[in-house]
C-alpha cells in the first residue's frame, strides 16, 4: 500500500505540473496532502517530516547556491547591457561573405552568450530579434536559420556557468553522499558545481564544433540554402570594433572560469566576479545607470526566488516519497531491469528526455533527480559524468517537439510567414547532433571526466 502510494504521489504531481498549477506550490501542497492521507491510513511515518525544519536551513545556509543569484545577475546585466547585438554584427561581418557564414555567426555568437549569461530564454529571442530578418531577408532556408537559432540558444544549458549545472551540483552532491551510505563506504572524492563546470566545457565545445561543420556541410552540398552576404551590406570590417565587442565578453568569461580551473575560486566566489565584471562591462558601455540596476536586480530577485520556493518544494516531496518508501522502490525496479546498471541508466535518460517536453528543467532536477540519483550513484556511475550527462540530456530536450521550451521562445518572435512545422523541421537535424553528442560521452566518457580529473588530480 505504501508503494502504491509513492507511484501515486509522483504521477499526482506530474498531473498537477502539467495541468499548469505553480510549480513550488504543487510540490510541497499535494506532497502535504499525500503525508496527511498516509498518516491517516497508516502507511506515512510522520517522524519524517521532523527532518524538514533542517532540510530547509540547510538550503538557505548552502554556500554553493549563492552561485544562482550572482549567476542570474551576471546573465541579466550582459542581457541588458547589449553585448548580444554589438557580438551578432562583428561576427557578421567577419564571417557573413562565406557561405553560411550568418549561420556560423549565430554558433560562434551563441556560445559566447552561453558561456556569459547562461540564460535559455533571453538568448534564444535576442539572437531571433537581432539575427533572423537578415537570415530570412538574405534567401536563407527558414527551416536552417530557425533550427540554428534555437539549437544554439539552448547550448546556455551546457556551457558553463550554466545555471542547470549549479542546481545540478548541489542535488548530485547529496545524492553522493546518499549512495556512499548505501554502499556502507566513505570515499574521498567528492562532487560539486566546479567538477561539473570543468567535466561540461569539453562536451560542450565539441557541440559547437559539430552545429558549425553541420552548417559547413549543408553549405557546401546545398549551397542555395546558405547563401553569403553581399560585402557591399556588411561593409568593411572594423577590427577596432570587432575586438572591442569580442575581448570584454572573452575576458569575462576568462575570469570567471578560469579562476575555477586554476582553483583560485570556488564556483561561488567566481559568480560574484562574473557580477561585478558584468557590472564594469556594462559601465564601460555606458548602459549603467540607476534605472537599469533597479531592473536587473528585480530580474535576478524573481528568478532566484523561483528557484529557491521550488527547492523548498522539492525538499518536502522527497522527504514524502521516502516515508513512502518510494526510494526502496525505485532501487528494487532498477535491480530487475535487464542490463543491470547500463539498462538503469539508458531508462532514467528516455524518463528525463521525455519528462522535458513537458517539465521544465528545475522542476526534474529537483523531483526526478533526488529519486534515481543515488540509486545510479550507488551501482557505480560516476557523478561527475552522470550530472554532465543529464545535463546533456536536458538540453536536448529543450529543442525536441512539441513542447521544446526553445521552440516556444524562438515562435514569440518569428514571422507568421515560417509555420511552425518549418521551425520543427530545422531543429530536427541539431537534435541529431545532440543525441549523437550523448552517444559519443557514453562511449567516450573521458570526454566529460579527463578534464576534471586533470585539474583536481582526482
Amino acid at each position: 500500500m505504501a508503494e502504491l502510494m509513492a507511484i501515486l504521489l509522483f504521477v499526482s504531481i506530474c498531473v498537477f505540473l502539467m495541468s499548469g498549477y505553480p510549480v513550488a506550490i504543487t510540490l510541497g501542497g499535494v506532497s502535504l496532502l499525500f503525508a496527511s492521507l498516509g498518516m491517516l491510513t497508516g502507511t506515512f511515518d510522520g517522524s519524517y517530516l521532523h527532518a524538514l525544519p533542517n532540510r530547509l536551513f540547510g538550503i538557505m545556509n548552502n554556500q554553493t547556491m549563492l552561485a544562482v543569484p550572482l549567476f542570474v545577475f551576471m546573465g541579466v546585466m550582459l542581457e541588458k547591457s547589449r553585448v548580444a547585438e554589438d557580438l551578432l554584427e562583428s561576427m557578421s561581418r567577419l564571417f557573413g561573405t562565406l557561405r553560411g557564414g550568418l549561420a556560423i555567426s549565430v554558433c560562434v555568437v551563441g556560445a559566447l552568450l552561453a558561456a556569459s549569461t547562461g540564460i535559455v530564454g533571453a538568448t534564444v529571442v535576442t539572437m531571433g530579434l537581432l539575427a533572423l530578418p537578415t537570415m530570412l531577408r538574405r534567401g536563407y532556408d527558414p527551416a536552417i536559420a530557425t533550427g540554428t537559432l534555437a539549437a544554439t540558444g539552448t547550448l546556455g544549458q551546457i556551457i558553463p556557468p550554466s545555471i542547470i549545472l549549479v542546481l545540478l551540483g548541489d542535488v548530485m552532491s547529496s545524492a553522493y553522499q546518499q549512495a556512499q551510505l548505501k554502499m556502507g563506504v566513505f570515499s574521498p572524492k567528492t562532487v560539486s558545481v566546479g567538477d561539473l563546470f570543468i567535466g561540461a566545457l569539453i562536451p560542450g565545445l565539441v557541440l559547437v564544433g559539430l552545429y558549425i561543420l553541420y552548417l559547413i556541410g549543408v553549405a557546401i552540398l546545398q549551397p542555395k540554402k546558405l547563401p553569403a552576404l553581399p560585402q557591399e551590406e556588411l561593409g568593411p570590417i572594423e577590427w577596432g570594433k570587432l575586438f572591442a565587442a569580442l575581448v570584454p565578453p572573452l575576458v569575462l568569461i576568462a575570469c570567471v572560469l578560469g579562476s575555477i580551473l586554476a582553483g583560485y575560486a570556488t564556483p561561488t566566489e567566481a559568480a560574484a566576479l562574473g557580477a561585478v565584471g558584468a557590472m564594469l562591462l556594462a559601465l564601460a558601455k555606458g548602459k549603467l545607470n540607476l534605472g537599469q540596476l533597479r531592473e536587473v536586480a528585480r530580474g535576478t530577485t524573481e528568478i532566484s526566488a523561483m528557484v529557491f520556493l521550488i527547492l523548498i518544494g522539492a525538499s518536502l516531496f522527497s522527504l514524502v516519497f521516502r516515508g513512502f518508501g518510494g526510494e526502496v522502490l525505485i532501487e528494487d525496479v532498477f535491480q530487475q531491469l535487464p542490463g543491470g546498471v547500463l539498462g538503469a541508466f539508458f531508462v532514467v535518460m528516455l524518463v528525463i528526455f521525455l519528462l522535458g517536453f513537458i517539465l521544465d528543467f528545475i522542476e526534474i532536477i529537483f523531483v526526478v533527480v533526488p529519486i534515481v540519483g543515488p540509486v545510479l550513484l550507488a551501482m557505480g556511475l560516476d557523478p561527475v559524468w552522470l550530472g554532465v550527462m543529464i545535463a546533456l540530456n536536458l538540453q536536448t530536450s529543450f529543442l525536441t517537439p512539441p513542447f521544446g521550451f526553445s521552440l516556444f521562445y524562438l515562435r514569440g518572435v518569428t514571422p507568421r510567414s515560417v509555420p511552425t512545422s518549418v521551425m520543427y523541421k530545422g531543429v530536427v537535424p541539431f537534435i541529431v547532433i545532440q543525441i549523437a553528442m550523448l552517444v559519443i560521452a557514453y562511449l567516450w566518457p573521458g570526454l566529460i571526466t579527463w578534464l576534471p580529473e586533470a585539474v583536481y588530480g582526482q
